[in-house]
């Protein structure tokens, strides 16, 4: 009898798994590197590695039938004459028309309203959509200064200097030419069907100095009565933080790696940044530091999905977040319902991200008329407030239960971390013990 060794299972590397190795064989077969739009897809410390500690015995909590949870907030309270008052701490972030199209754009306006927030531009300039349909408007100057003008300046309620995002910091946009109608072009004043690439920084300032000159021209232009914001991507938050309120900015926007972009490089989105959860402690430490915390106002986005992720960031110290693939996804964005279309693309549901191909089966992050068609504006932006609603109960329900009457009255006491990495990033103790790594030395 002649004796055979058992076979052994076949296993595939972890460091070389399926996606890397067919994403080395489109690189080798086509020399160009990937595009594609959200954010960071790949496991990292985010808020589901948090647990709110409810009230027993040494906590008292709130009847939620009975008694009132604030959740309102004003940004922009340290200079401008006309703060924003929102009824919730959470916020549209922004995203372009040409990214996404005049529909969803409006949708977005209609749905902020319906909640009581505020939306946000995006790249490319204001729409007459998302003005007429959007209550309180914050208007996004970017790099690119596309469709920038002083007359719109003037009708937002708020306007937000974008330095970085957190998909890209350090690093500019794009539009490519299937996504430049003739609409998109007159915006922007560019060619039709030619591929835009916005810069990756303003043309005009290098520096904290310049950048104050630059609110104070923002101001002049706005008469003092416009909340001035400061957008960065997350990568070294503490600094930028510092510098903004130095600056002079009225809010401070941090956008963790997690946030999306219309379209950039894969290899940006998934190595470049901070997660956001890494984000929040070091930006409150700045504004604390500066005896700022409070006075000028933090705004956290990047992977907020539920009142949850609301609830744990402001317990972190900031004062409002910001949504947009949530948003999007409550717009009807990878709906299930246009599964056989999303597979023609090569994708399926849940995964669909070429955004910049501009052949979006639900109509959102398309400029194709026939697309666009699909998606009502009324509808969608409907949608879009439930799930804002939503949100709002879930994180009123985590307060209440940890016995506070506002939102912005939950702490860092309120929290414990799953794991080592979720404890040293939110300066929260791992749950079980009264550990925080790193802190004072261990």
């Amino acid at each position: 009898m002649t004796y055979r060794n058992p076979p052994t299972t076949p296993r595939k590397s972890a460091t070389f798994d399926d996606y890397t190795l067919s994403e080395i064989r489109r690189a080798a077969a086509t020399g160009i590197y990937d595009i594609r739009g959200a954010g960071a897809k790949r496991r990292l410390p985010h808020f589901d590695d948090l647990l709110v500690l409810g009230a027993s015995i040494s906590r008292y909590p709130l009847e939620g039938y009975r008694e009132r949870c604030d959740t309102s907030v004003v940004l922009g309270s340290r200079h401008a004459k006309k703060p924003i008052e929102l009824k919730i701490p959470i916020t549209i972030a922004g995203m372009s028309f040409g990214s996404l199209s005049g529909p969803a754009k409006e949708a977005l306006g209609r749905g902020a309203t319906l909640s009581g927030t505020s939306t946000t531009t995006g790249d490319g300039g204001m729409t007459e959509e998302e003005r007429g349909h959007s209550k309180t408007l914050v208007y996004q100057y970017l790099p690119s200064r596309y469709g920038m003008n002083p007359r719109d300046l003037r009708r937002a309620d708020a306007i937000e200097i974008v330095v970085g995002q957190g998909a890209k910091p350090g690093g500019g946009g794009m539009l490519l030419g299937q996504k430049i109608s003739d609409r998109v072009a007159e915006m922007r004043t560019l060619p039709n069907g030619i591929d835009q690439r916005s810069a990756s920084r303003h043309p005009d300032w290098t520096g904290p100095d310049d950048l104050e000159i630059k609110i104070l021209e923002l101001r002049e232009i706005t008469d003092w009565e416009k909340p001035i914001y400061v957008k960065v991507g997350g990568a070294r938050p503490y600094y930028d933080t510092a510098l903004a309120v130095k600056s002079g900015a009225d809010v401070v926007v941090i956008d963790g790696m997690q946030g999306g972009t219309a379209a950039t490089q894969e290899v940006f989105i998934e190595n470049v940044g901070q997660p956001t959860l890494a984000c929040i402690r070091p930006a409150v430490q700045a504004l604390q530091d500066l005896g700022m915390h409070r006075k000028v106002q933090l705004i956290i986005s990047g992977g907020i999905r539920n009142g949850a992720d609301v609830a744990k960031a402001l317990a972190l110290g900031v004062d409002a977040v910001s949504i947009g693939t949530a948003a999007l996804v409550a717009l009807g964005d990878n709906d299930p319902r246009w599964e056989a279309e999303y597979n023609e693309l090569g994708t399926t549901a849940g995964a669909y991200d070429d955004w910049h191909e501009g052949r979006d089966p639900a109509g959102i992050t398309t400029q194709d008329p026939e697309l666009m068609k699909r998606l009502d504006p009324i509808a969608a932006g409907r949608r879009l407030a439930n799930y804002l609603k939503v949100m709002t109960l879930e994180a009123q329900t985590i307060a209440r239960a940890c016995g506070k009457n506002s939102l912005h009255n939950l702490e860092p006491e309120d929290l414990v971390a799953l794991t080592i990495e979720a404890a040293a990033m939110a300066g929260v103790p791992l749950a079980g013990t009264n550990w925080i790594p790193g802190k004072n030395g261990f």
